[in-house]
């Protein structure tokens, strides 16, 4: 049994979320937030609909959290040009910036972490997380550019 691969993983997650958290807090906001933040930077016009999908949240959870992020002037929502329902979501400036200094210390964890490591282990380390991930999700890991696997 993994347990030992499942409690690194705890830990590892543990320290990874800890600047980003602090630096969220100040905002008011938590990782719902964060995770919001980061897929609309990633993949700026995505609909609403599309980022529920990525979360698997309720649209309930969403509408809140998205709403906050609107509010404070993170995120901008616009109507689709073909389809005045879809409600698409770009990132503003302000978003912009804040992704920024949120994935900057996430990233040099990751970078500290690799730094120590053989050149194939980032390779090897996408592909593990790939593949922990649903089946059903490869093919937005891939769309999403997160993922190459052709799995």
């Amino acid at each position: 049994m993994p347990i030992d691969i499942m409690g690194l993983f705890f830990f590892a997650y543990r320290d990874f979320v800890r600047d980003a958290d602090a630096l969220l807090e100040m905002q008011g906001f938590g990782r719902a937030h964060h995770r919001v933040i980061y897929f609309v930077n990633l993949r700026p016009g995505m609909t609403v609909a599309d980022l529920l999908d990525i979360l698997r949240i309720t649209k309930q959870s969403l509408a809140r959290v998205l709403r906050q992020l609107i509010d404070s002037g993170y995120v901008a929502q616009r109507h689709g040009e073909t389809d005045r329902r879809q409600r698409l979501l770009f990132p503003t400036e302000k978003g912009r910036d804040f992704f920024e200094v949120l994935s900057a210390t996430q990233a040099r964890r990751i970078d500290s972490a690799f730094a120590s490591l053989p050149e194939q282990s980032r390779e090897n380390v996408k592909r593990f997380f790939a593949e922990m991930t649903e089946r059903s999700d490869h093919q937005l890991l891939k769309t999403l550019r997160l993922s190459d696997s052709s799995s």
